[in-house]
């Protein structure tokens, strides 16, 4: 992916844009898009979180991502990338998927 291989964080096969699900009931947004052919089970982007401070409620926030297995979550972090900016959908309709490391506070979509 990256030129660099020490480099932690790689979105360059993805840019973000006005979102074509802006309307004007939704107002205008952003969503991440392809830049390049992807395949099937390719890795499109690599990166980091950092972890928020505790007590932050991550529910007021719609770009920030719950960073534990524990329920209710009570752990949030936010992304570097273009993670944000993927839409959500049902699980098992997405055509791309976050793993999430919890121990290395990383991860790959």
């Amino acid at each position: 992916m990256a030129s660099n291989p020490e480099t932690k964080i790689d979105c360059s096969k993805v840019h973000v844009k006005k979102s074509s699900f802006s309307n004007d009931q939704t107002g205008d947004f952003d969503g991440a898009f392809a830049a390049v052919d992807i395949k099937k089970d390719e890795l499109i982007e690599a990166g980091v979180v950092r972890r928020l401070p505790d007590g932050f409620d991550g529910m007021s926030c719609p770009y920030i991502f719950t960073w534990s297995t524990e329920r209710p979550n009570k752990t949030w972090a936010m992304a570097s990338g273009c993670a944000p900016y993927y839409n959500t959908c049902k699980e098992g309709t997405s055509n791309t998927r976050m793993v999430r490391d919890f121990e290395k506070d990383n991860f790959e979509i």
